[in-house]
């Protein structure tokens, strides 16, 4: 017993515990060695291994055949459960939304807050009733931001630039003109849209739309009256007077249901949306399990046909037509484009 206190039981893995059962259920060091697919010699070393970490003879020849030790049969039990808790180890914990417990903490802005999170709330709540759906601004994510145990997932069109950082493409938007049609008519042109008053959103790190900076590649920019911290802010601006402002089209669904819509009069670069989280959530069922909710959201909530189309869709294929004159008239100082 003294000997068995000295040993390191650290060596054990599992390759010795199914060569114990093998041993032990077929009585023979040549059959246990055929169902492992190894070599006597390489049974027979591991069985020396065994006795070493066990101190204990384990088996013992009885005439032309072998005997297991009391001590071998006594192991039979605890190696079965140690091998089944190395097996389950290896597949990870399982897991049953219905006993999760736990606050989930999503990053979001305004139109994936609105657009997505109730209907998610609602999953969760019939699915995974032991959670608490907490819901922050996400701004422009930064990684530490998800790097922390602040957020779970974020939602936003800028991820994170960094190698730990997991993104997934949820749907793509495209931003349209929202106005108040009972004060004005939409711009009739790219002139008229960029003499207009904008409200706009910026974000506490000031950067601007891909919108305004591809009209700022070209020479061009929006002359801006208001500027709000997001987007749902929008809409008690434009209503009731001249302002313009441009955001992505499926804030026509919630925010800005109230303003009628147009569709940019200039080519502008689609708004992808990504669910967003840190490498070490990958392989976590819950945090799978979550985002497979969240994607089964989005494709309800957009039903597979994408972003909706602003109207006069005509007209603003006219008015993009005028982009080349304008950028030539402003190439040539025959054009000022906002302030």
């Amino acid at each position: 017993m003294e000997c068995m206190r000295q040993i390191d039981g650290s060596q054990l893995d599992g390759r010795l515990l199914q060569l114990l059962l093998a041993v032990l259920e077929t009585g023979s060091v040549t059959a246990a060695a055929q169902r492992l697919g190894v070599t006597q010699s390489a049974v027979s070393h591991l069985l020396d291994k065994l006795r070493a970490i066990t101190g204990d003879r384990l088996f013992v020849r009885q005439g032309r055949g072998i005997a297991p030790t009391a001590h071998a049969l006594a192991l039979q039990d605890p190696a079965r459960e140690l091998l089944r808790q190395m097996q389950q180890f290896g597949q990870g914990p399982s897991f049953d939304p219905a006993h999760w417990r736990a606050e989930i903490t999503i990053a979001a802005n305004d139109l994936q807050r609105e657009l997505l999170l109730p209907a998610l709330a609602r999953r969760l709540r019939s699915a995974a009733p032991g959670t608490v759906l907490r819901v922050i601004d996400s701004g422009a994510p930064d990684a530490e931001l998800l790097r922390s145990d602040a957020c779970l997932l974020a939602i936003s069109p800028r991820p994170p630039d960094a190698t730990d950082i997991v993104q997934k493409r949820l749907f793509s938007d495209e931003y349209a003109v929202f106005y108040d049609s009972a004060v004005r008519q939409p711009p009739a042109s790219l002139a008229d849209y960029l003499q207009a008053d904008h409200a706009t959103v910026a974000y506490a790190d000031r950067q601007a739309l891909d919108l305004d900076l591809q009209l700022q590649a070209r020479g061009l920019e929006r002359r801006f009256a208001v500027r709000v911290p997001g987007f749902a802010a929008l809409a008690a601006f434009v209503r009731g007077t001249p302002l313009l402002t441009t955001a992505p089209s499926l804030l026509g669904r919630t925010a800005l249901s109230s303003l009628a819509s147009f569709a940019v009069p200039v080519d502008c670069p689609p708004l992808p949306m990504f669910m967003i989280w840190h490498a070490r959530h990958q392989a976590d069922p819950a945090h799978a399990w979550l985002r497979g909710q969240l994607q089964q959201v989005v494709a309800q909530a957009l039903g597979g046909a994408g972003p909706s189309m602003p109207a006069k869709q005509g007209a603003a294929q006219q008015a993009r037509g005028a982009v080349a004159d304008l950028e030539g008239a402003v190439a040539h100082g025959g054009a000022h484009a906002g302030a």
